[in-house]
Order: structure tokens, then sequence, then C-alpha cells
């Protein structure tokens, strides 16, 4: 467990401080009659710059504190929260959220989750999440227009820049409740990133890049982050419309990403108890082909979806959420676990380090063996909008990308319409690439779905 007798580098408060302030809160609220309470104290503090055009343009510093008050009576919940540390304003944010409560409609799922499920301090691991980066806002300016000036070198069309950045960030926090729970960690995320332009007039296109890391030694170069960039956009460039038709449809890896998302959307327990999910009853189900399996690990070090519990203080463990492209577990918290007659799943939070694969995929399928694989049809490398229906599954968004023919890229296009249902765009997937990209807490490599309908001009 973390040193609670100073403040961590970057930080204000110490661990020991936050435990103090969390204690105060839960016995006042057992002062005030409350039957069941939760604290949750938390410090952030960052910094990001932001420089275009070889200017520096913006300088950030972020700092903020709250302490957190959740107070049950009964089956009666209230809320509350300060960024007053004072015992006054301690007691006062107590009290709102117990006054809250008491005026609150009963529930008869409400209240912590079971002490059961709760995670004890001895079954916390230590997932090496937290990485300061001790870097001024000089030394940050320097980064970011090393980014910048590479993509710019990289060939004379690229001509503007929408700018590059870089941003340090970390967080600590300490929560207990009264079943028990107690536990808080420190954590870190830090990032590189550049969005430059290429062409003039009428054949412009802009891409971006970025990398980022809990540990900044980890994160790639400058100068690789914007030369890649800068390829990206230049590769965009006389882009064409393409004819409305049917066919196989490869989704880029960061992108394939948000469609393990909407995965989980369609199976987390909010969207499951409202019925507002095309995916009800999908437990045990096939809802991918036989050789697609998905999981889920709390526990890999320093992963950017990484806790040792949940955001209930929940336990948490590795999982095969699909197998062989069966459902075999849903995402819930205590409380959608509750709506559905079920036991957590310790998602309160969201998802932990999922990673969807195809036991198809061999070693050397990279994204050249995938575009051989999807043969003729398009390469997706840019999607726009938010048209997803979560109800009915229906698929619909803009994109640009790359029109395939016999494996190899023949051109840009731009303006078009994918479109389909999410159920058999999932029953679709041919295949996997060995091209995995991490995308926040989800992993996956290029994904070939078999066919979708275009909608051009």
């Amino acid at each position: 467990m973390q040193d609670t007798s100073k403040a961590q580098p970057g930080f204000s408060y110490s661990r020991g401080f936050f435990e103090d302030l969390v204690d105060t809160a839960l016995d006042h609220a057992k002062k005030l009659g409350a039957s069941d309470a939760g604290a949750d104290a938390s410090e952030g503090s960052g910094l990001s710059v932001s420089v275009r055009k070889g200017e520096l343009e913006t300088v950030e510093r972020n700092r903020d504190k709250s302490l957190g008050v959740t107070v049950y009576v009964g089956q009666r919940r209230g809320n509350a929260s300060t960024s007053d540390f004072s015992r006054a304003a301690i007691e006062r944010t107590v009290q709102a959220a117990y006054d809250i409560a008491r005026f609150t409609a009963a529930d008869p799922v409400a209240g912590l989750p079971d002490e059961v499920d709760v995670c004890p301090v001895a079954e916390q691991r230590e997932l090496d999440l937290f990485h300061p980066w001790p870097i001024d806002s000089e030394q940050a300016a320097r980064l970011a227009l090393a980014c910048e000036r590479a993509a710019f070198a990289v060939d004379k069309r690229i001509t503007n820049s929408e700018g590059a950045g870089v941003s340090a960030q970390q967080s600590h926090f300490f929560s207990a409740h009264t079943h028990g729970f107690r536990g808080g960690y420190a954590s870190s995320r830090h990032s590189i990133s550049v969005a430059p332009i290429a062409g003039k007039g009428a054949d412009m296109q802009r891409d971006h890049w970025y990398s980022s890391m809990r540990d900044p030694a980890q994160l790639a170069s400058p100068e690789a982050v914007g030369r890649y960039a800068a390829e990206r956009a230049l590769s965009r460039l006389k882009a064409r419309k393409i004819s409305t038709r049917e066919c196989p449809v490869l989704f880029e890896s960061p992108l394939a990403a948000g469609l393990l998302g909407s995965f989980t959307q369609a199976v987390s327990g909010g969207a499951l108890y409202r019925k507002t999910s095309f995916l009800l009853d999908s437990l045990g189900k096939p809802v991918f082909p036989g050789h697609i399996d998905i999981e889920e690990d709390p526990f890999v070090r320093a992963g950017k979806g990484s806790s040792p519990f949940d955001e209930e203080g929940v336990r948490v463990q590795p999982r095969r959420v699909v197998d062989g492209g069966r459902v075999q577990g849903y995402f819930l918290t205590s409380y959608s676990a509750r709506k559905l007659g079920m036991r957590t799943t310790g998602n309160a939070g969201g998802s932990h380090n999922l990673t969807l694969s195809s036991r198809r995929t061999q070693a050397g399928d990279d994204l050249n063996a995938m575009l051989r694989k999807l043969g003729t049809g398009l390469f997706v490398i840019e999607l726009m909008g938010q048209g997803v229906n979560y109800v009915t599954g229906d698929y619909s968004r803009g994109a640009s990308g790359f029109w395939v023919d016999n494996g190899e890229i023949a051109y840009p296009v731009q303006e078009i319409t994918i479109a389909g249902n999410l159920r058999d765009m999932f029953m679709g997937i041919e295949a996997v690439g060995a091209d995995a990209y991490n995308y926040g807490a989800k992993t996956v490599g290029s994904v070939l779905v078999n066919r979708m309908k275009l909608a051009g001009n």
C-alpha cells in the first residue's frame, strides 16, 4: 500500500489526510442516523500545453479536489459533494446528503454492494498505475513543437496544422463505506498528439495521431507521432466518392475498438434492465461467430483499464465475457445486478482491459494480410457522427478510408455512409488482425465484417 505519511509528488494531500476526511464523513453520517454511508476523497492535477504552426497557443494547469458523500436512510439515497475540506464543510455536506435521502422516494434495490462482494484490503493488488511526469510548461511546449515540426518536415504538401499538444495528468483517491470497504490508489495518464493538414483548396485532408501511456517513458517519441500523423493525412489526398453498393468492410484497429465498445454498451446492466438494448437476454447465446473471444483482465500491470476493485469497492477478476461467440457475462454494478436478479460483475465505472480476439488469427495477420483477406471492399479509417441505435442495433456512420481492389489499396474515398445492424455486423466478423491496438480499456486488431451497405454518390 502507499505511504500515507506525506503527499506524493505533484499532490497537495496525502492518503492519510484523505482517510481522515472519509472517516470524519462516515462518522458524522452515523451520528445523524444514516443506515449506511460511503465517502470518496480525491485530488487531480495536470498540465496541458498546445501549439499551432510553430507558436505556443495555450498553457493550462488544472488542480481539483472533491469529497463526495452518499448516505442511505433505509432504501432512500442522497448524494452531496464539496471541495472544502474543513470539518464544518464536511458536516454540512453529510447533512445535505442525509436530508436528500430523507425526502427521496425509496428504491427497493438501492444500497451499498453486498458485503460478500466487497474487496478486502488484503486482496487489493498494486498494479503500477502511477508514474508522475515532472514536466514544466517549457519542456511540454518543446515536445509539442517537435511533434508538429516533424509532421511538417515529412512533405511540402503538409500545409497547415490544427496543432499539437502534450498533456500530463495524475490523480489519487481514497474511498470507504459502511459495508467494510477501504481502499484507494494514485494513477496517471500522459499523452502527445498532433493533427496535420495536407493539401490545399478543395483537396485538403486532415488526420491525427497520438500516444497515450501511464508512464511517460513509454510514450512514442514526438517525432514518430508527427511523422505518422503526416503520412496518414497525405495518404488521404485526392480522395474520391464512390457509388452506392454492398461490400465487405475492414475497420482499422482504432475504429474496431469502437465496435467492441458498442457490444459493451449493449450488454451493460443499465441498458439491460431498462430494456434499451438489442442484446436483451443474450447470456449463453451466440452473438459473434464461433471463432471470436472477448476477455476482461483488470490486473494488467500499468493497463489503462486496470484497477484492484471497481468504483463501489467490489472485487474484480479476469474472465471470458464471450467464449466461442457466446456471451458468458454482462457488465453489471450492484444496482443493475439487483434490478436483473443477478450478481454484480465488478463493473461499476466501466469495463477493465477488454481484448477481442479470433481463434483464426495468425501471427502474420498484419494490416497487409487483412487487406488481402478483404479482397475488394472498403477499408475504413475514420467514422463521423453518432448513428448507433442501441435499442434496435441499427448502425449508420459517415466514413472515410480507402477502396481496396484485389487486396491492394486503390485510392482514398470520402463522403460515404456505411450502414448495417450491429447484430448482423457482429455475426459477420470474418477475421481479426494481429495488428492489435490499445484504445483506452479496449484492445483489438483490425476487424473484417463480411458485408455492409455503402451509400455514396
